[in-house]
C-alpha cells in the first residue's frame, strides 16, 4: 500500500455539494482528503474482502453461540438487553451493514482491530464520493466498492413492500443526517416506502412507537446506539412494541468490545484475530486498552511493551468506565499519517473499503477521509 499525491480539483466542494456531501468539511476543518490518494494491489484488496467475509461468519457464528449457551460474560448488558437480543435473533431479524476496521499485520494477514456493526459512519463517502473521485482521476483503475448497489439489493430483502420504513437519527449532527440520508435514498431506490424523522420525534401511544403524523413506526432503522436506546425511558416500551429496529437487538453482541477477547478465546491464532483480554496481564509486548463502549476512539489508550503510556485520547461521555485489551498492531505511517482501514459488511457481504487517516496512531472523529484505487 502507497500514500501518493493526487492534484485536488479546483471545483472538488461544487463537486461535493452536488453529490449530497455537506459534512466534506467539519468544523473548519477538511474530513474529505483530495490531496492523496492510497493505492493498493489486487492482492492487499483480496486479502481485506477475505479477511471481512471471515470475521463476519466469525461473529455471526458467535451470536448463535452465546444465545445458545446463555453465555453473555463480560458484555455488562441487562437482563432486559438481554431478553431483546435473544428475542430478535430467534426472530432471525436482519442486519444491514457494518464496518471491521483493520490493519495489515506484520504477517501480511489483515488483523481485526474493532467491529463498528451497530452504528457506523464514514459510508456515504465510502460509497458514493471515493467512486465520483476515481472515475474523474482514475478512470482506467478499480476501487474495492460495490457498496451502493449491494446497499439497494440488500433493502429488497427485508420484507417491507407494502410498509413504511422509518429512518431516525439524533439533531444537530451533519455526517450522522447525511448517512441516514444516504441510506434512506438508497431503500427508496430499491422501491420502499419511507419517512424521515429524529430520535426526539418518536412517540408512544400507549401501544406502539410512532412518528409526529401518530403513524405507526413497525420499522425503525436508527442511527443510535443500542447502548443509548436501553437507558431511555422508553426502553421497556421496544419489546411489547413490536417495532423491528435496523440494526437489530443482536447486534449488541457485536458492536461491544467483549466481542474482541470472547471471539480470541474461541478462535485463538485466528490469522485475522489479535490477542485480546480483559486481563492485561494476559496481553504480551504493546498493547491498545479500548473501552467496551465507546465511539471514534475516545477513551483509548496505547502502551508500549514496557507497559509505559504512549498515547491516550480523551474519554467521552458515553465511554464506559470497564475495558478491553487487545495486542497492538503498528499502522503504517506515510509522512505523519496514519491510515486505518474499514472494510464495509452489507446483509454480511463484504463489499467496500473506505480509509480514514489520523496524525496520531489512534482513529479519532478528526481523522480525514482518504479515497484509494487498486491496480
Amino acid at each position: 500500500m502507497q500514500r501518493i499525491a493526487v492534484p485536488p480539483r479546483e471545483d472538488w466542494p461544487q463537486r461535493a455539494a452536488e453529490l449530497g456531501f455537506a459534512f466534506h468539511t467539519i468544523d473548519g476543518q477538511p474530513y474529505w482528503t483530495e490531496t492523496a490518494a492510497y493505492a493498493l494491489s489486487a492482492a492487499e484488496v483480496d486479502a481485506l474482502e477475505d479477511a471481512a467475509q471471515a470475521l463476519e461468519g466469525l461473529c455471526l457464528d458467535f451470536v448463535g453461540e452465546t444465545i445458545e449457551r446463555d453465555d453473555y460474560d463480560g458484555f455488562g448488558l441487562s437482563d432486559a438487553a438481554i431478553t431483546l437480543v435473544e428475542d430478535s435473533w430467534n426472530r432471525q431479524d436482519k442486519n444491514l451493514y457494518g464496518r471491521f476496521d483493520l490493519a495489515f499485520g506484520a504477517d501480511g494477514a489483515p488483523k481485526l482491530l474493532e467491529y463498528n456493526a451497530d452504528t457506523p459512519t464514514a459510508l456515504f463517502e465510502a460509497s458514493v464520493v471515493q467512486w465520483e473521485w476515481l472515475e474523474h482521476h482514475f478512470p482506467e483503475r478499480d476501487q474495492f466498492n460495490s457498496i451502493h448497489e449491494t446497499l439497494v439489493e440488500a433493502w429488497k430483502h427485508f420484507g417491507l413492500y407494502g410498509h413504511r420504513l422509518h429512518f431516525a437519527c439524533v439533531r444537530n449532527h451533519a455526517e450522522d443526517e447525511g448517512t441516514v440520508d444516504y441510506l434512506r435514498d438508497t431503500a427508496m431506490q430499491a422501491g420502499l416506502d419511507t419517512e424521515r424523522l429524529y430520535m426526539d420525534e418518536i412517540g408512544w401511544n400507549g401501544r406502539r412507537f410512532v412518528d409526529n403524523s401518530n403513524q405507526p413506526i413497525t420499522t425503525l432503522f436508527k442511527l443510535y446506539p443500542w447502548e443509548w436506546l436501553m437507558a431511555e425511558d422508553f426502553a421497556s416500551h421496544i419489546g411489547p412494541s413490536s417495532v423491528r429496529m435496523i440494526e437489530p437487538a443482536w447486534k449488541m453482541l457485536l458492536s461491544n468490545k467483549a466481542l474482541l477477547p470472547r471471539l480470541w478465546a474461541r478462535h485463538a491464532g485466528h490469522p485475522n484475530l489479535l490477542p485480546a483480554s480483559f486481563a492485561p496481564g494476559d496481553i504480551e509486548g504493546a498493547m491498545v486498552r479500548k473501552p467496551l463502549l465507546g465511539r471514534e476512539g475516545a477513551g483509548v489508550t496505547l502502551y508500549d511493551a514496557a507497559g509505559r503510556e504512549t498515547l491516550a485520547t480523551p474519554a467521552s461521555a458515553e465511554s464506559s468506565s470497564d475495558f478491553v485489551y487487545q495486542q497492538a498492531v503498528t499502522l503504517p505511517c506515510f509522512d505523519g499519517h496514519y491510515p486505518m482501514l474499514g472494510a464495509w459488511i452489507v446483509a454480511s457481504r463484504a463489499c467496500g473499503l473506505g480509509i480514514r487517516e489520523d496524525d496520531t496512531a489512534i482513529t479519532r472523529n478528526s481523522s480525514r477521509f482518504v479515497p484509494h484505487f487498486f491496480q
